[in-house]
């Protein structure tokens, strides 16, 4: 599903219990400086990470002063985060003007809150400009904080160049769905969602959502601000020639946190055609 950009009025365009993607939380928050915002979600776990500018965060006691030092845009600085833990109120504090993004994940357990500082992030970058598959990605909620975060993965993701595709080779993680007796998951049920950026702004791309191998299935035109909710099936997608894509990624689990993609079995072979892709993979825990 495609959400068109339009002015929230810092309420959730993806609310508890979405239709489409229960399992995720997201809303865009507005600010100017000096002013705040408070929510408290019950039995969703968020995490506060400013697109733009600085904020402050409080919550369950504790003040983290300082977090986010974008200034322009996406692309000027590294991302920071503040973990705020399920049914817990939170108070963000705009110290500049700011765009702060509210990510979240279905979970019943209350946890401890922490920041994520730009030095802690875990870094990935993969692919190739031959393949047109250059990628990086910046993990805010990623496989170092598996053991401080119930079931809600945050990352960053943006294609290296001007043009390409992202999300290939194909996959899926719509289903819990285990390899064998032991256990082991050959794919999880991780609902998913999107928020794109393009540089220059008035670039656009496309997200694929292919819900059956080999049929047909459904393309969304993205512009700078666009929501996609991803709830079933394979989606891969890619930005025009001459334009940088970016967005921000809310993956929540049914079962457990670690995602296990299902890549699809048509395109599985490009696997070992795009270099550094099972370093991604793992990233993703």
């Amino acid at each position: 599903m495609h959400i068109a950009p339009y002015d929230n009025q810092n309420k959730a365009i993806v609310d508890v219990d979405d239709a489409h993607v229960p399992l995720t939380y997201f809303n865009i928050v507005k600010l100017k400086a000096g002013e705040t915002f408070d929510y408290r979600l019950a039995g969703y776990e968020t995490c506060v990470v400013p697109a733009t500018g600085t904020v402050m965060v409080e919550t369950g006691g504790e003040s983290f002063d300082e977090i986010g030092n974008r200034g322009a845009d996406v692309w000027d600085g590294e991302p920071e985060g503040v973990y705020v833990p399920t049914d817990m109120g939170c108070r963000v504090t705009a110290l500049t003007d700011t765009e702060t993004f509210i990510a979240g994940a279905k979970y019943a357990e209350t946890l401890k809150p922490f920041a994520v500082r730009k030095a802690e992030l875990d870094l990935v970058q993969y692919g190739s400009d031959d393949t047109k598959t250059h990628r990086k990605i910046k993990h805010i909620l990623g496989a170092g904080h598996h053991d401080r975060v119930g079931r809600l993965l945050v990352s960053e993701l943006f294609t290296v160049g001007a043009g390409g595709w992202s999300g290939f080779p194909s996959h899926k993680h719509d289903t819990d769905r285990p390899a064998g007796p032991d256990g082991e998951m050959e794919e999880t049920r991780h609902d998913e969602c999107y928020n794109f950026r393009f540089k220059p702004n008035y670039g656009s791309g496309l997200q694929m959502l292919q819900r059956e191998d080999n049929k047909p299935g459904d393309a969304y035109h993205i512009m700078d601000g666009s929501t996609v909710l991803i709830d079933k099936g394979y989606h891969p997608c890619c930005v025009l020639p001459g334009y940088e894509m970016y967005y921000f990624t809310i993956l929540g689990g049914l079962s457990q946190r670690s995602l296990k993609q299902y890549f699809q079995p048509t395109h599985a072979e490009q696997l070992y055609t795009i270099p550094g892709i099972m370093d991604m993979v793992a990233k993703f825990k």
